[in-house]
């Protein structure tokens, strides 16, 4: 297995780490899980770049690297919306977005084709690990507020507003998500009419 493929299963890999460490409340744990994620997200920067220059772009890199995208966005999607941080209908506007593409992909595999991640998708999933970082940051930001509040009397809103900002973050990177999502199934619709 050459070195992106192993890059890519080690997000694989980190992706429930993530999830455990997001859930399990202990000190710094926001900022643990951030760390988690920061890593898990440089291994997709690294798999494609070393893939491509050193000519290894494989089918399996292709299969693989978008799941482990998705595993890794869905893990902190869902680890929100389990600590009540975020919109279920973001979630399930994003999960929809990916089980239509998987679909589709699925479609053109039957005909030997794999498709790779396009520019849109790569862009959606840039998105979703900034707001995911942000939203990550703002919560641990949010855990400082009983300490700091008592010693200088800052207003609860100080802590409150970078959790609002990052949800609206996570709600740009669900309309880029959906956009990415309709340009799949428009470039491969011709996968969905019937043969004569």
């Amino acid at each position: 297995m050459n070195i992106p493929n192993r890059l890519t299963l080690f997000r694989v890999v980190l992706s429930p780490v993530f999830l455990l460490v997001l859930l399990i409340d202990f000190p710094f744990h926001y900022l643990t899980a951030a760390l988690v994620f920061s890593i898990a997200a440089l291994t997709d920067m690294f798999d494609g770049k070393i893939a491509r220059s050193h000519g290894l772009i494989t089918n399996f890199g292709k299969f693989l690297d978008p799941l482990a995208d998705k595993m890794l966005t869905t893990a902190a999607f869902i680890g929100f919306l389990a600590i009540g941080q975020l919109d279920v209908w973001a979630v399930m506007l994003i999960l929809t977005r990916e089980f239509m593409v998987t679909s589709v992909r699925l479609v053109a595999a039957k005909d030997g084709v794999v498709v790779a991640a396009s520019i849109a998708g790569k862009t959606k999933t840039v998105a979703q690990f900034v707001s995911i970082i942000f939203m990550l940051a703002a919560l641990e930001f949010g855990t400082w507020q009983s300490s700091v509040l008592s010693k200088f009397g800052l207003s609860h809103s100080v802590y409150t507003i970078p959790v609002d900002i990052g949800r609206v973050f996570i709600w740009i990177s669900v309309v880029l998500t959906l956009v990415s999502g309709f340009q799949y199934i428009w470039e491969l619709r011709h996968y969905f009419k019937d043969s004569k």
